[in-house]
């Protein structure tokens, strides 16, 4: 990926198994998410954190994320030379991310809402610090809290952690897992859709999501082409901008147009 390409593919792989996480980083994920929390059994987790102090205490061949399981991970974690960020789970209030702050050492933090309660503070969350790089939903737990039943019962809340992350000036949130890794149909459709919510890339928990996932969030050929006509008429002309149809186009307009001609460079 090269450097400014925004990030599609975020892959999991529990911490308690490095011969997993090696195949995650030569997977061609863009980011890996080492889990020191859902993916790992109670029993196992002392191990599973110093296998990941043991794994990032070099620099990695793609950016390693780690998703703690308690706050009192966070301060054997911070000084490791692989490791480019945190997630945090269950964050539920905007106070909740100043003490996470005075442990990151200010590591880039992605806090994770997984309850009523977080949606509802979710912007509150997303500015609350600099250090704040991105947020995400945590499905499963929230599909519990609400009660949800199907999978559209989530479609609200998806669509208020992509208003807050861009009413705070962050990217655009990557969609949660899809758990099902035999059913890639179904992935497919899944990300189509979340892609017109305005999410941007999706985690995964198996490689053979990857592909799905990047050919899903990949721009078409129109929608480039569309994006360097935006590109080509901000550079000639400052304020409005007019393109040759009689449209006008705004700043905002302007920097999703960057942003697709960046991913523009993916396509093979």
């Amino acid at each position: 990926m090269n450097p400014g390409t925004p990030p599609l593919t975020w892959l999991y792989a529990p911490g308690d198994r490095p011969d997993v996480v090696h195949k995650a980083l030569a997977s061609g994920a863009d980011v890996v998410i080492v889990d020191l929390e859902d993916a790992v059994a109670p029993d196992r987790r002392a191990y599973a954190l110093a296998a990941t102090r043991d794994l990032l205490s070099d620099p990695q061949p793609v950016p390693v994320h780690v998703r703690v399981h308690a706050l009192r991970d966070i301060p054997s974690l911070v000084s490791l030379p692989g490791l480019v960020a945190l997630r945090v789970p269950k964050v539920t209030h905007a106070t909740d991310i100043a003490r996470i702050v005075e442990l990151a050492a200010g590591l880039p933090l992605y806090p994770l809402l997984e309850n009523a309660l977080a949606v509802e503070h979710a912007y509150a969350i997303a500015s609350a610090h600099p250090s704040v790089h991105g947020i995400a939903l945590g499905e499963t737990d929230l599909a519990a809290d609400l009660g949800v039943r199907e999978d559209r019962g989530l479609d609200w809340p998806r669509s208020r952690i992509v208003v807050a992350a861009r009413a705070a000036a962050l990217p655009p949130p990557a969609q949660s897992v899809h758990p099902d890794v035999r059913d890639l149909e179904a992935l497919a459709e899944g990300c189509a859709r979340g892609r017109a919510m305005g999410f941007l890339g999706r985690a995964a928990i198996h490689p053979r999501q990857l592909p799905v996932i990047e050919r899903a969030y990949l721009p078409t050929a129109d929608e480039i082409a569309a994006a360097e006509e935006v590109v080509k008429a901000a550079e000639a002309q400052e304020g409005a901008l007019a393109l040759p149809d009689g449209r006008f186009v705004d700043a905002a307009v302007v920097t999703g147009a960057r942003r697709v001609l960046a991913l523009a460079s993916r396509r093979a």
